[in-house]
């Protein structure tokens, strides 16, 4: 069984997207580190989740985490002084 919308929220809010309401039941989501990375919801958060949405907030997510990485070892090879 598929996992809800109200999962996929909550996985996007977990990992520090922010909403935005947008026309009628869609969300879109940004994360402050990736402005360019965004992820728009359609549906009722009881709503099943088609398998391509939840590839998108998987692969948004993946991104993001990317960044982090990048941007935690920078910092630990170049401490700034």
């Amino acid at each position: 069984m598929p996992p809800k919308i109200k999962k996929l929220k909550a996985k996007l809010e977990k990992a520090g997207f922010v909403y935005r309401n947008a026309k009628g039941s869609h969300t879109r989501w940004k994360h402050p580190l990736a402005p360019e990375i965004n992820v728009t919801l359609s549906g009722k958060d009881g709503d099943d989740a088609d398998e391509y949405k939840i590839r998108q907030v998987d692969e948004a997510i993946a991104k993001v985490q990317e960044i982090e990485h990048a941007r935690t070892t920078l910092s630990n090879n170049h401490p700034l002084e």
